[in-house]
């Protein structure tokens, strides 16, 4: 009737569904993912930020208190090393290398000890040249666009930018920031760097070549803070991890949805085409797999059970994660 509104009741709802010969939508139950042990070596290897690098197919896991990167074929499972990191005492804890990144030939490995960031050859597992931060290095990410790794400097509120040349790594410029960057990630197309504010609960874009923020928004997750971060390039979608959740916005900063994960995130991993989202929260002790749907909804499609402190995760092409058990010093895999 025109000039007034219709009120439909649940089940008149249902009933029209049915004459049109529709249901309504209902999403699958998620996958019980299998998980398996890969035990890096005998008691606890402290992880941080763990690698994937497609071109080789390999996780690196840096092992902050035994002075070793742990490099894993994502197929085999076969382990090798890259020895000779210094590692340092600092506060009752044995400090070391603790991240990762890479760039077309060469991997980068941060290290907390001696405030380094060291080339290594991705064929050949051969340590290279290194340099010295001022500050000690937290989050690595190569920027395509420039040739250059971004360093995430939270002591000093601060990026710090290297170049390199002959695989070789010098500083060459400093962002300062409004508070401490937690988490990254890089969009080459657009030539953006991302990044969060943890003590201001705010997700920053940054020009790459102009190394200026050109916008910023909150991202909702409070006093304790965003931890991980995402891009998918294709989707023009920014992933956000809070400690107790996942939340997805535009490039532009608008709000797609959130869902919680249980508490204990910390960095995150996505696969494109759809959005999926691989999240560990170590002290719910579960493993996540969300997928984006068309209509921008987050939705569980797989889950799995994991142990105490295990929250940070990496999921190699074939979306088969890695997640840091440092207290079992292990990878815990998680199939497909």
């Amino acid at each position: 009737m025109l000039g007034s509104t219709a009120v439909m009741t649940p089940t008149l709802a249902l009933s029209a569904l049915l004459i049109l010969g529709a249901t309504p939508a209902e999403q699958p139950p998620p996958a019980n993912l299998t998980v398996h042990p890969l035990v890096l070596a005998p008691g606890r290897v402290v992880m941080d930020y763990l690698g994937y690098d497609p071109t080789t197919r390999q996780v690196w896991a840096p092992g902050g208190n035994t002075g070793k990167v742990f490099v894993v074929d994502a197929s085999t499972e076969a382990i090798r090393t890259v020895d000779g990191f210094a590692t340092r005492e600092q506060d009752g804890r044995l400090l070391g290398p603790s991240s990762i990144t890479f760039g077309s030939d060469t991997a980068f490995v941060g290290n907390r000890a001696d405030r380094s960031v060291c080339a290594v050859d991705l064929k050949t597992l051969r340590k290279g040249a290194c340099v010295t931060l001022p500050d000690s290095p937290d989050g690595l990410a190569y920027v395509e666009t420039t040739g250059e790794v971004w360093v995430t400097t939270p002591r000093s509120n601060s990026l710090t930018i290297l170049s390199i040349r002959d695989h070789v790594p010098a500083i060459s410029g400093k962002i300062t920031l409004e508070g401490a960057p937690e988490g990254y990630a890089v969009a080459p197309a657009d030539a953006r760097f991302f990044t969060n504010l943890e003590d201001k609960s705010q997700t920053l874009e940054i020009d790459v070549r102009s190394r200026k923020v050109v916008r910023s928004w909150p991202d909702g997750c409070g006093e304790k803070g965003p931890r991980g971060l995402a891009v998918d390039v294709g989707l023009k979608a920014v992933v956000v991890a809070c400690t107790d959740a996942v939340a997805v916005f535009g490039l532009d900063g608008s709000p797609w949805d959130r869902v919680g994960t249980g508490a204990g995130v910390d960095n995150i991993d996505i696969l494109p085409g759809p959005l999926r989202i691989y999240v560990a929260a170590g002290k719910a002790e579960t493993f996540q797999r969300l997928e984006l749907t068309s209509a921008r909804k987050l939705r569980v499609s797989g889950r799995a059970t994991t142990s105490a402190g295990v929250r940070v995760v990496v999921v190699s092409s074939t979306g088969k994660a890695f997640a840091a058990d440092s207290a079992g010093g292990r990878l815990l895999v998680i199939n497909p």
